[in-house]
């Protein structure tokens, strides 16, 4: 009779499983609550004490973790010498394992959790356990997936057992799920001890979502989500309605979600292609979005859209009259979603604590052979270290379109800049090699609506060239962050313009 040790903390699906594998003439052992459900569902199980002949003790942490246990898993049974040794221990051999982990996951994600608690749930016997079946996966069965219960039945009801390929495929998951539960916990473990970039990085992701095809059709993808918590994420937002989200869907509408979170007056950001086509802020929301749509009326089409605040029917409406790919909002009144529903792809996702910026996670960047890591830009600038180098300064309304100006132009791809007026984005210029074409892009967008308004740069001006073509424009004031070897040049060039130009000494390279 073949034995199978079956000890689970997500319990679904077990007890039907392990009837089915009782009726295959299987023994099961089992410990703690596994057993008890078990038991109670009048399933015939042998104790895990039973087998080691040692009681459970230290609370628990010491059960499994036994030569009864792991000799009966790991000893080949193609081996003579490793037959023999088992024979002579009176090892008898466990034939499969069906085991799944303390929930560190969930743990660490509670309110008001304890060191102590999170400690607790750092599963050893489990992974141990799972572990040697893995490596031994030739002469036992793994399970960790309650999905591959019925996969593994069909093959022992058919054969009598599963085939080497399948529990090759099993030991791959373990392995999988073993190193996503250490890099949750060694990603614990860094952050209380405050090391930023550790020797050795092991990254938890979960899998979400397989995508139809990557950023060409030619590419396969899929959508993971980190551990911790995503409140205020597309990860964590909930789709109302439209077809699914595809990997440029995902990009785009997080790019909009990043320069959002910039923002904490009524805010509508548009997004196309990573970028912005146009940000606009507002008394509200419906003030907030005819700015951004008048930016550029032609490239909104197809964008997203994020929102800080509830979506209502006047400003549904005008999302209505163009196509739209998403709208990211916190909330949709009953007649806005009643207005947007009629179009049956547009994405309506909606996203809870959508402001909140705290996110102490990693910017990743993958590279041929390896990859970039960097902590998240989340200054915006010091206010102190804010300096005004011209003649003139900036005047109160200059000074709130700068900000506003600057706080676009953080999260977009360089070499870029913004021009805005009355908290609107009005020209952009983005992702060129020389930020003069990017200057002269903008100039060129904003059209009649230059004279009077005010320009964001994310980088040093490395010439005077661009103030002399701003201020012949009409653009009134500049923030930039300094640091050429050209400063004296560009600064004298904003004085002989009448541009008020302020430093920041940050700048916001996004490549």
């Amino acid at each position: 009779m073949r034995r199978a040790l079956i000890s689970v903390f997500y319990k679904d699906g077990i007890i039907e499983f392990a009837k089915d594998l009782i009726k295959l003439d299987w023994e099961i052992i089992s410990t703690g609550g596994t057993s008890k459900i078990l038991k109670d569902a009048g399933i015939k199980v042998l104790e895990v004490e039973e087998v080691t002949n040692f009681p459970e003790m230290l609370d628990g942490r010491v059960k499994t973790l036994n030569p009864f246990i792991h000799g009966g898993l790991l000893y080949r049974r193609d081996n003579e010498d490793h037959v023999e040794k088992v024979k002579e221990m009176d090892i008898q051999p466990i034939d499969m394992v069906v085991n799944n982990l303390y929930p560190f996951e969930e743990t660490i994600k509670k309110d008001g959790v304890t060191h102590e608690e999170i400690i607790e749930n750092i599963d050893i016997g489990g992974p141990s356990m799972i572990r040697a079946a893995a490596k031994n996966y030739q002469d036992v069965i793994v399970i960790v997936d309650p999905a591959d219960y019925s996969k593994v039945l069909d093959e022992l009801k058919e054969t009598k057992d599963v085939s080497l390929k399948t529990k090759e495929y099993l030991a791959g998951k373990v392995f999988n799920y073993t190193a996503y539960y250490d890099g949750m916990i060694s990603a614990y473990f860094n952050k209380i001890n405050e090391i930023e970039f550790p020797k050795y990085m092991a990254l938890p992701f979960k899998h979400e979502q397989d995508l139809r095809y990557g950023e060409n059709p030619h590419q396969s993808a899929a959508f993971y989500r980190e551990t911790t918590k995503v409140a205020g994420t597309l990860a964590g937002g909930n789709q109302l309605h439209g077809k699914e989200l595809s990997f440029n869907n995902i990009n785009d509408a997080n790019g909009a979600l990043k320069m959002l979170k910039e923002f904490t007056e009524p805010t509508v950001v548009a997004v196309k292609h990573t970028n912005p086509c146009g940000i606009g802020s507002g008394k509200d929301v419906l003030e907030a979005y005819n700015r951004a749509y008048e930016c550029d009326p032609e490239s909104i089409f197809g964008g997203v859209l994020a929102i800080n605040r509830e979506v209502e029917k006047e400003v549904a409406e005008k999302i209505n009259s163009i196509f739209i790919e998403i709208v990211m909002a916190p909330s949709f009144s009953e007649e806005a979603l009643e207005i947007l529903k009629q179009k049956k792809n547009i994405r309506l996702i909606q996203i809870d604590n959508i402001m909140d910026n705290n996110y102490p996670e990693y910017d990743l960047k993958k590279v041929l052979g390896g990859l970039l890591v960097q902590n998240r830009d989340t200054l915006l600038f010091n206010e102190d270290d804010l300096k005004v180098v011209t003649k003139k300064a900036p005047t109160k309304e200059e000074m709130e379109d700068l900000i506003f100006a600057w706080k676009s132009a953080k999260n977009m791809n360089s070499n870029g800049v913004v021009i805005a007026k009355d908290k609107a984005t009005i020209g952009i210029g983005l992702g060129e090699v020389n930020r003069f074409w990017a200057v002269e892009e903008a100039i060129q967008r904003s059209k009649d609506k230059i004279k009077g308004s005010v320009l964001a740069s994310d980088g040093f001006f490395p010439f005077s060239d661009s103030i002399e073509a701003l201020g012949k424009a009409g653009v009134t004031a500049i923030i930039q962050p300094g640091g050429s070897l050209k400063d004296e040049e560009v600064i004298e060039a904003a004085n002989k313009n009448n541009i008020a130009m302020i430093l920041t000494g940050v700048r916001h390279f996004k490549h």
